[in-house]
């Protein structure tokens, strides 16, 4: 397959005609559609070549019927299919039609790869989380991270509440290239973090708490209005989002390696 600039320099020389240029033009990506319409959905199947990560299936509101139809479409046109905010009666649904199909329990998240899923990038990624209520969240960020092809550690339940517990594995986080701080009630855990390490921290604010916790939009202000520096914060429960950005973080970390 030529790339677009070999393909006009072909034109300009006379040694490929406009028809054939069109044609690898289309291939290239550079016109033609770039959508597989099913109707309900419109699936971008050119995603991972203009970002290095193919669509991802967001399930909440979709019907397992329409999960499974995406599913399958996506698997013609890449080596993974991730879908997250799956419950367990969908997910069955689509374990039980889709060959390969995984369910990630407490992650909430369907997966399905061509062939084994490869730590394709150097280093790691920490994901810490102050209570194990905040599990479904940082799982989510976790399984994401590695769907993007990074190795992840996962430091669970070292909330404020007992800082302790933290301090234990400090050497272990602070030898990852990206940090997930996943943290409800008041999100202290995230400022805390900040103080104490030197690589970037992606906060994510989870709806566990108490009334005023007010679901979540405690923490979220709590990580925005944090005092420590070289703290990013996606939205209340955006597991998902942290793992991406973290993971985008750790692949470009391992390129200039």
């Amino acid at each position: 397959m030529m790339d677009l600039e070999k393909i006009l320099k072909l034109v300009q020389t006379g040694d490929l005609d406009i028809e054939e240029a069109k044609k690898q033009i289309i291939k290239e990506g550079g016109s033609g559609p770039a959508n597989l319409d099913l109707g309900f959905a419109q699936l971008d199947v050119d995603r991972e070549k203009r970002t290095g990560f193919p669509e991802v299936i967001f399930g909440e509101g979709k019907t397992p019927e329409q999960i499974e139809a995406i599913f399958r479409r996506l698997m013609e046109h890449t080596d993974r299919v991730l879908a997250t905010r799956v419950d367990a009666a969908k997910a069955a649904h689509v374990v039980a039609n889709v060959a390969g199909v995984t369910y990630h329990e407490t992650a909430r998240a369907l997966t399905w790869f061509k062939r084994p899923l490869l730590k394709v990038h150097d280093g790691y990624i920490a994901v810490v989380c102050a209570g194990t209520s905040d599990l479904p969240v940082a799982e989510e960020a976790a399984l994401t991270a590695e769907c993007l092809g990074s190795h992840v550690e996962r430091v669970y339940d070292v909330g404020v509440a007992g800082i302790h517990r933290l301090f234990r594995r400090l050497e272990l986080i602070r030898g990852a290239n990206a940090i997930v701080v996943v943290a409800g009630m008041e999100g202290a855990l995230a400022s805390v973090m900040g103080g104490l390490v030197s690589k970037p921290i992606v906060a994510v604010p989870t709806s566990i708490g108490y009334g005023a916790n007010l679901a979540g939009i405690a923490p979220l202000l709590s990580m925005l209005n944090s005092c420590s520096p070289g703290i990013s914060v996606v939205n209340i429960d955006n597991g998902f989002g942290a793992g991406y950005y973290a993971g985008l973080i750790n692949k470009n970390m391992s390129k200039r390696a």
